[in-house]
Parts: C-alpha cells; sequence; structure tokens
C-alpha cells in the first residue's frame, strides 16, 4: 500500500465516520472504484482498518474531551443515579452519572452481535450492490427521521432510549449504514432535537469505536504487522484524526442552523451510481 493511498482511505475513514454516510461503506467502494488490489490481501485491510479506528477514536475524544471526562468522573462517583433524587447532590453529578452508564448500555447489542456473528458478517454482508441498497435506504430513513420536531435533550436520556439506540447500532454492523447515521436517526425518531441528536451521536460512538479498534488491533498484534506497512498506517492515523475532528466540528455547526438533506442526497446519488455501475458491469 502507497503513502497516498493510506492518505486517501484516512481522509476517507475521518469523514465518514462522523458524517452520516457510512465508513465502512466507503471503505468498501473506494478500492473497488479505482481497483486497488492490496487490498485483496486479508492482512493489508486488517491492519490497515485497525490503524484507521485508532485515528478516529483519537478524533472523537478531543472533540468531547470536556463531556467524557465529566461523565467518567461523575459515572465513578454516582452511577445510576437519578436526576431527581437527592437534593443536595449537583447537577452535575446526577446528570453525568446517569448519562456514562446509559451511553456505554447503548454499546451493548452491537457488541453482543458484532461478537457472535463476526464471520458471518464478513461473509455475507458487503460488497458494491449491498453498499448501495444501504446507503439509499438509510439515507431515506435519515430524511423521515430528520423531519419530525423533536425537543428533547440529552438530560432526558432513559434506559429505554439506551435499549432503542443500541439496537439500531446494530444495523451499522451492515457496510452501508452508518453508525452516526442510524444513531443520529434513532435518537430524532425518539423525539430529540438536531443537535442534541449530533452531539449524543459522537459520545454514544466512543465505546463503539473504541471496540472495534481493540478487536482489530488485537487481530493485528496476533497476526503480525505486514511488511512495508508502517508509513501508510501512520499517513492513516494522522489523516484520519485530523478529518475526523474537522468533521465532528462541521456537523456540529450544521446541526445547529440546517437539516441533514445534503447528506441524504449525497448518499442516495453514490448509491445510485454504484448500483448502476456494479449491474452493468462497467466496474
Amino acid at each position: 500500500m502507497s503513502w497516498w493511498q493510506a492518505l486517501v482511505l484516512g481522509v476517507v475513514q475521518g469523514l465518514t465516520e462522523f458524517f452520516p454516510i457510512s465508513s465502512s461503506g466507503h471503505l468498501e467502494l473506494v478500492p473497488w472504484l479505482f481497483g486497488w488490489e492490496d487490498f485483496a490481501s486479508e492482512s493489508v485491510g486488517t491492519a490497515f482498518d485497525a490503524s484507521l479506528h485508532l485515528g478516529t477514536l483519537v478524533a472523537v475524544v478531543v472533540a468531547v474531551r470536556g463531556e467524557l471526562s465529566r461523565l467518567v468522573v461523575a459515572g465513578l462517583r454516582r452511577p445510576f443515579q437519578s436526576r431527581d433524587a437527592l437534593a443536595d447532590v449537583s447537577q452535575h453529578d446526577s446528570q453525568y452519572g446517569r448519562l456514562a452508564w446509559l451511553y456505554l448500555l447503548t454499546a451493548v447489542p452491537a457488541g453482543l452481535v458484532g461478537a457472535a456473528f463476526d464471520s458471518v458478517i464478513a461473509e455475507r454482508l458487503g460488497g458494491p450492490v449491498i453498499v448501495a441498497v444501504s446507503l439509499v435506504g438509510f439515507g431515506m430513513l435519515l430524511w423521515w427521521a430528520d423531519r419530525r420536531a423533536g425537543s428533547r435533550t440529552a438530560d432526558d436520556f432513559t434506559v429505554r432510549d439506551a435499549w432503542l439506540v443500541g439496537a439500531a447500532q446494530v444495523l451499522a454492523l451492515n457496510p452501508g449504514t452508518s453508525r452516526s447515521g442510524i444513531s443520529i436517526s434513532a435518537l430524532r425518531m425518539l423525539g430529540y432535537d438536531r443537535a442534541a441528536a449530533v452531539r449524543m451521536s459522537f459520545v454514544i460512538g466512543v465505546p463503539i469505536i473504541a471496540g472495534a479498534g481493540v478487536v482489530k488491533v488485537g487481530s493485528l498484534v496476533a497476526g503480525g504487522l505486514p511488511e512495508g506497512m508502517r508509513t501508510a498506517m501512520l499517513v492513516g492515523v494522522s489523516a484520519a484524526a485530523v478529518t475526523g475532528w474537522f468533521a465532528i466540528t462541521a456537523l456540529t455547526r450544521l446541526a445547529a442552523r440546517s437539516n441533514f438533506n445534503a447528506f441524504v442526497a449525497y448518499r442516495v446519488v453514490l448509491g445510485l451510481v454504484v448500483l448502476n455501475l456494479a449491474l452493468t458491469g462497467l466496474r
């Protein structure tokens, strides 16, 4: 793998992990569209995918570091604390202590399904046609969900909401769905306002992204680093981290003043183009 291929994929991963357009789908489509044969090697793919997840993990931790630190501290001090319990407990502790564990709960369904069906997912899901159909279908779901008028904020997050968002994230194991997209869609359908849904999707994504990175790095350590991959991985990590931070900042600003129609349009157009190329044999 050349350094410029690593740069392209790092930029793609950083942008698509947080924009609701599917990082896993794009990481399949880009090598397919450009005919990059290096990615036929499973060891190369595993090593590079691991590095990209580490890059986006760095991006989201830096971007939401203040909120993460409050969640960790309050979660350890006052786990499961009700918002309205104990008048002498500060709002900081009661709110964040409760949210810390609810956010972790959202990662459980996808973690369990991913661990149990990892080989099935790898063998049965993915490929240009499935990615294309998923881009269009879940793009339209995002459009529909975003039309709802929501007023709920993170303070209103409940155990029921956590399970429902977690169940939705299981769908993101399918390339083309988008973890951030399905999380935002679920939160919007549950009545959360757009800005809250976007911010919550970033924080909710931390355990999922970290878990994926740990699993993939573990596989990498077990299998050994492919020869000549060090430079490519460094470039990929750096590119994913920088562009991931940019995507988080841009999406936060967008959610404060506009809708997600631009992302929906992009998903639909890309999906239809890929579907046409795949079914006509042009690629």
